[in-house]
């Protein structure tokens, strides 16, 4: 039971999850060229992601990411892993 006023918990493992990763791809790629800059050599990282619903209907989702958001999502699940280790 939550005091009033204070925040809801972000995640109740046991009601609130829906979806459930099923399989999870990545590459590394490089835009080289596009019409406006015929030297971009831009890197990238590109997600893609199967999950499942609970009537187990899978969905693809798919992202990309630059190298510093890349870094950032490494990071973040870096701690995830070590607070999991806790547990």
């Amino acid at each position: 039971m939550a005091m009033e006023g204070a925040p809801e918990p972000l995640l109740d493992a046991k009601s609130r999850v829906t979806n459930q990763l099923v399989d999870f791809q990545w590459k590394l790629g490089m835009a080289v060229s596009s019409n406006n800059c015929k030297s971009l050599k831009y890197p990238y990282v590109a997600v893609m992601l199967k999950v499942a619903d609970q009537s187990g209907q899978v969905k693809n989702k798919s992202f990309e990411m630059t190298i510093p958001q890349f870094q950032n999502f490494y990071k973040q699940f870096k701690e995830i892993a070590a607070v999991i280790e806790t547990v």
